[in-house]
């Protein structure tokens, strides 16, 4: 009977244990998200914050872009809205307007795993040069793959995708100095 009793509470104390080391690691380990946000937050120095959602992205002007993926090296086509679009939904100067302080604005991408990249606001205006990046919402037809989306930036023209993000979950304007 006290051999029973012992082992009871030792197999009760060593669940406890491995409990409270499982619980412990969880909360270190660093988190990673396998599908993004389900809307895409439009923010920071903007007249008119605004989250778009996958509905609200389908009614928006799209545009379509068939690229070479050097990570993957495939051709993909993604379709999506231009990033220029939402900032100009979102009131942000754009074309002969943006000039002066402007030029030092840039735009902030972040994911739902923490990954960030950097534009500057020109890069993303078509008075300046081929601005073709969007904000994809479908790859080869079909929604993101998981992991990918359910947004994602495309930036062709670079050399590199450092700055495609995926599972994206805001785009904030700001202004160097501020």
């Amino acid at each position: 009977m006290r051999k029973a009793v012992f082992m009871r509470r030792t197999a009760l104390v060593a669940a406890v244990v491995t409990i409270s080391l499982l619980a412990s690691a969880q909360d270190h380990a660093p988190m990673k998200a396998s599908i993004g946000p389900s809307e895409v937050k439009i923010g920071g120095a903007v007249s008119t914050p605004f989250s778009v959602n996958l509905n609200d992205l389908k009614k928006m002007p799209r545009k379509t872009l068939k690229v070479e993926n050097s990570h993957s090296q495939k051709t993909e086509v993604y379709e999506g809205v231009p990033i220029a679009a939402l900032l100009q939904k979102a009131g942000v100067a754009q074309g002969e307007a943006l000039r002066g302080p402007g030029m030092s604005s840039y735009v902030l991408v972040e994911a739902a795993d923490n990954y960030r990249v950097l534009f500057s606001l020109a890069e993303l205006d078509s008075s300046f040069q081929d601005a073709d990046v969007i904000l994809a919402d479908t790859m080869d037809g079909a929604p993101l793959p998981s992991g990918e989306g359910p947004f994602k930036v495309v930036a062709p023209h670079e050399k590199r995708p450092g700055r495609w993000v995926k599972m994206v979950s805001s785009i904030t304007v700001g202004h160097v100095g501020n």
